[in-house]
């Protein structure tokens, strides 16, 4: 069985829900604290071991690129002035090891579209999905928790969480059986359905462990809900194929392409951080929050 050492971003994402912010750089770009989501990402991935990181790219992400690439007039006036700790915080974004390749998306035709153009880069690999919006606070990184499940039983598996009745029609649904535990083997999935029409309330989130036949079902999918090659709807037809997995991994998520979910990550981020983390709890406290330690 072949390790997991690849992990595909869809990045070409517009993020319209974050306009002014996202006008004129990526959203993927945004910060927590003082890391940018995708940073986060990534540094996920490298955790579960994987070294190649395949960005599929669209129009005004070049900063994504930058970010990633050696900065040399930048290092060189860190270096100039004596800032050795951001000089090391800089050199160490992305670990000498790891390799990144940038994939242009030529249209917005969905994530399943985003990850068959993976495709030429991936080959008959299995490979990770991250969808960089969704930060995870987990103390085992939550790609590392499902590639340890996917060295046991070598198929796809998909992060799912417990959504709310009402927000069914946000989510890949899968159906599993009744009183089954995690991973739950997958009877079904539906793209957004109608709360009464929802098989379960477990809902997709943004992280994928992929075999390569996924592939097959994406060359073939014809356009699903919005007129987009939903990746969904492909992995529904991969169930006639091959067992897939539904995972209710350990962490929390934040929806960092909401407003409020974006806000309360940078609050539970911002308690934690090594540099301001007691400071900022101290200021909470003042202002009467209630603070965990």
């Amino acid at each position: 069985m072949n390790e997991v050492t690849k992990a595909v971003f869809p990045v070409a994402g517009m993020g319209t829900r974050f306009l002014p912010a996202t006008k004129a750089s990526a959203k993927e770009m945004m910060p927590v604290v003082d890391k940018p989501l995708i940073q986060y990402a990534v540094e996920e991935a490298v955790a579960a071991g994987m070294t190649e990181m395949i960005f599929i790219t669209g129009r005004g992400k070049r900063a994504i690129e930058d970010h990633f690439d050696k900065a040399t007039e930048l290092e060189a006036e860190l270096s100039q002035r004596g800032k050795t700790d951001l000089l090391q915080i800089v050199q160490e974004i992305i670990p000498r090891n790891v390799s990144c390749v940038y994939v242009r998306q030529p249209q917005a035709l969905g994530l399943g579209h985003a990850v068959l153009c993976a495709l030429p880069v991936v080959g008959e690999e299995p490979f990770a999905v991250v969808l960089a919006d969704d930060l995870i606070d987990a103390q085992t990184p939550v790609l590392s928790q499902m590639t340890s499940i996917y060295g046991r039983c070598g198929r796809s598996i998909l992060a799912v969480q417990n959504v709310g009745r009402d927000e069914t029609k946000r989510y890949g649904i899968v159906r599993v059986e009744e009183q089954s535990k995690s991973p739950h083997r997958i009877g079904g999935i539906v793209e957004k359905p109608d709360p009464e029409k929802a098989p379960s309330r477990l809902g997709v989130v943004g992280r994928y462990i992929l075999t390569p036949r996924i592939f097959h079902h994406l060359q073939h999918q014809t356009p699903g809900t919005g007129g987009e090659i939903q990746l969904t709807d492909a992995i529904a037809a991969l169930l006639a194929d091959e067992d897939v997995f539904a995972y209710e991994f350990e962490g929390v998520r934040y929806d960092c392409g909401s407003k409020l979910d974006y806000l309360k990550a940078n609050l539970a981020f911002a308690v934690k951080h090594p540099e301001i983390g007691a400071e900022f709890r101290g200021y909470l406290k003042s202002m009467g929050c209630r603070v965990p330690e």
